[in-house]
């Protein structure tokens, strides 16, 4: 009886998730932010600082705006939105009108394109704001 094993010890890693130190608002009012151009965080500082350049950090929460990979997504969405506004013009367009196919491409043309440079923006910050809730940050370089 003395030389009994001691019983098995399994390791368990610690899956514990470490809150961010930046304030986390509900997933709405951190997509709400981001439609506007506010910090996803906080909602105190500009979330851009060009079109679409956005900052390093926010100035008042610390948030890493900049570290976030909203790469292709909002170009993508902004695609999606203005083509199914255009499409959707044009059905209503071919069935209830009869216009030219140059008047057509008149309207419709210079609208996309103002639709797409309008839309860029609300949509990248919405991205930013989802992805930043999320906790969908690129760690610092070294």
């Amino acid at each position: 009886m003395a030389n009994e094993d001691p019983p098995a010890v399994r390791w368990e890693p610690d899956r514990s998730v470490k809150p961010p130190p930046w304030p986390t608002p509900p997933l709405i009012t951190a997509i709400g932010r981001g439609m506007i151009g506010r910090c996803p965080a906080c909602g105190r500082t500009h979330l851009f600082s060009g079109y679409l350049r956005v900052v390093g950090e926010c100035a008042s929460c610390g948030a890493p705006l900049g570290q976030v990979p909203a790469d292709d997504g909002p170009p993508v969405f902004t695609i999606l939105i203005a083509g199914a506004i255009v499409v959707t013009l044009l059905v209503v367009m071919e069935t209830t009108m009869s216009l030219s196919i140059w008047l057509e491409v008149g309207i419709l043309v210079p609208l996309t394109l103002v639709l797409s440079l309008a839309l860029l923006r609300p949509v990248k910050g919405a991205t930013l704001g989802l992805m930043l809730r999320l906790g969908m940050v690129k760690p610092p370089e070294q």
